[in-house]
């Protein structure tokens, strides 16, 4: 499966996870009534945050600096209402990355409790990076996720060990490629 497909799985089980903590209440008289949720967790945002266009708004000083080319669009959704909206880069004989407004939040991707969850700040907004993908390959790849109002601005970086960069972490590259995109996210988004 691929990164997107391993990326697409994950969030569409953290939405699953989130309508099955809902339910149903206790059944009176045979009727099953639904039951008012006392604590359902972290929510979904509406639509993946618009305040900020990877494919535009991405400096390209960063992009140059970091040699990111052949952008394409992409609109991806996981089921359950979840959505991505941004552009995919390569560079050369290294790594791919896909950066992307998505409605998932900050706080509903540390409770599905991915491997190496790693929280901290860039630029004032609390970030998480995890690995979301399983195999042999897991450390090839990262998810790293920066808070926006309404979801959060998604780096998903592939750094396969055959490439330039493949003996470098690739949550490390997401981190220092987020740090550089991070300061051109407006303060209302």
């Amino acid at each position: 499966m691929t990164s997107r497909g391993n990326t697409l799985l994950g969030a569409a089980f953290a939405v699953g996870a989130v309508v099955l903590l809902s339910g149903c209440g206790p059944s009176t008289g045979g009727d099953a009534k639904p039951s008012t949720p006392t604590n359902t967790g972290p929510s979904l945002a509406a639509d993946a945050p618009r305040s900020y266009d990877p494919c535009k708004d991405v400096p390209q000083s960063v992009l140059d600096s970091e040699k990111l080319h052949n952008q394409h669009t992409v609109t991806d959704s996981a089921g359950g209402g979840v959505r991505w909206v941004g552009c995919q880069w390569v560079r050369s004989s290294s790594y791919g990355v896909s950066i992307r407004t998505t409605n998932l939040t900050i706080d509903l991707i540390r409770s599905r409790n991915f491997p190496e969850a790693t929280e901290f700040t860039i630029n004032g907004r609390r970030a998480i990076s995890t690995r979301q993908f399983e195999g042999p390959s897991i450390k090839e790849a990262c998810t790293l996720n920066v808070e926006m109002k309404g979801g959060s601005l998604d780096f998903n970086l592939n750094n396969p060990k055959s490439t330039s960069t493949g003996s470098l972490d690739s949550c490390d590259l997401a981190r220092d490629l987020a740090e550089k995109v991070v300061p051109s996210l407006p303060t209302t988004a």
